[in-house]
């Protein structure tokens, strides 16, 4: 049988630093546009003090300031001699790094571009020629975006997995700048393979390798997707890393026509289990597909995955999901002849289990030695193959097909 079931995943928030910067750092060139007339000369006192000079760009008070704007600290005469800003945003503050002109004059933060929805503060000092020091204390906010975007990540951080997961991600709107997106994500593994990306439409992104990964790789997704604009007036919220690590090899051919499922650890046969897979009108995809959750027991209704009333059960064991349609290696206790003998599900794959479950029966065995990210492939069913966007589905793209799907050519 098939049977829905979706959960939330929550983004996480990036670390508080709060430092300041000493503006001694050494550039290559003084940046043009940024003089001034010389002061006059002709009585006591005509030169401007350096409080009177120091410049900031975005002006001080400035609101709603956007993203492309550069921020700046100038003096036309005299030298900067400390710069410091930070970045106030979500609730937590950010130095800003920046660099200092060779004669002193001009500061200018790294980046290309200023974070949205952020206050910036500005104090800087300078000294004249005589000697004299004066501080500029300034504030501006940046431009708030009315609409934003999030990924939701597959799989969740810190965890063990198995060797066939995918890296995805699934945005809350429809994404038009793909390649910005794209570039905005990097997936990284030690030891270091090659890790590429696929577009399911608009709004999924999956990772993965052109092989299942090997145990105990280190994998590590770096989100910066905070401020990109994925579509036009809609920027990203997310800036993270999070990472997991791959256990064992574990990955169990389903023989639909032989009513068996053979598991393999590490390439070595461990199990041979009887199963029931769908029956004549309701079969089991073909093809290769991971296991995405785990749940002890679960709900399985019909009426979610489009069929009529041909059951609701409410206490299904050891139910493990295999794709967003519904299909489920799950427990099976309602029918105890079938598994070994004949298909008679709704497109699940059942193993024999006890109502209440137990970890002694075929069910709660496999249960209890199963990851999410296991592969379980379906061979000789008298159906089509899994689409490679019905969950975690892609391993039954090829490589070159898959390589095809990234936006950033």
């Amino acid at each position: 049988m098939k049977h829905v079931h979706t959960r939330t995943r929550r983004a996480g928030a990036a670390p508080t630093v709060v430092a300041a910067l000493a503006a001694a750092l050494t550039w290559a060139a003084l940046l043009t546009g940024c003089t001034a007339p010389a002061p006059s000369d002709d009585k006591p006192g005509a030169r401007p003090a350096p409080g009177d000079v120091i410049r900031v760009f975005p002006d001080d008070g400035s609101t709603g300031v956007f993203a492309k704007r550069r921020l700046r600290v100038l003096v036309p005469t005299g030298r900067l001699e400390s710069v410091t800003v930070v970045r106030s945003q979500d609730g937590q503050d950010w130095a800003v790094p920046g660099r200092l002109s060779p004669n002193g004059k001009v500061w200018q933060a790294y980046g290309r571009r200023l974070a949205l929805g952020a206050k910036y503060t500005v104090d800087a000092v300078a000294r004249d020629g005589e000697g004299r020091r004066t501080a500029r204390h300034a504030t501006f906010t940046t431009f708030v975006p009315a609409e934003r975007f999030i990924g939701y990540l597959t799989p969740e951080s810190n965890t063990t997995v198995g060797t066939g997961m995918i890296v995805s991600l699934q945005f809350n709107r429809g994404i038009e700048d793909r390649s910005a997106v794209e570039r905005a994500i990097r997936v990284t593994s030690v030891p270091p393979v090659d890790i590429r990306p696929h577009w399911f439409g608009r709004d999924r992104l999956d990772f993965r390798p052109e092989h299942y990964w090997k145990p105990g790789t280190r994998v590590t997704v770096a989100l910066r997707l905070r401020d990109v604009e994925g579509a036009p007036g809609v920027y990203g919220l997310q800036y993270k890393d999070m990472s997991f690590t791959v256990g064992r090899s574990q990955v169990s051919l389903v023989d639909a026509a032989a009513h068996m499922m053979r598991v393999r650890r590490d390439g070595r046969l461990i199990a041979t289990v009887p199963i029931t897979a769908g029956g004549p009108r309701t079969t089991t995809y073909n093809g290769k597909m991971v296991v995405m959750e785990r749940l002890a027991v679960t709900r399985m209704d019909s009426h979610t995955v489009g069929f009529g009333g041909e059951y609701d059960i409410a206490d299904v064991p050891h139910a493990m999901r295999l794709t967003d349609s519904g299909t489920f290696v799950h427990g099976n206790y309602w029918a105890p002849y079938a598994p070994g003998h004949i298909n008679v599900s709704h497109g699940c794959v059942g193993l024999r289990d006890v109502k209440g479950g137990d970890s002694r029966t075929p069910a709660g065995w496999f249960y209890d030695r199963s990851l999410v990210g296991d592969v379980v492939e379906v061979v000789h069913s008298q159906d089509k193959e899994v689409a490679p966007d019905n969950g975690l589905g892609g391993w039954n793209m090829d490589w070159g097909a898959w390589t095809a799907g990234s936006a950033v050519r």
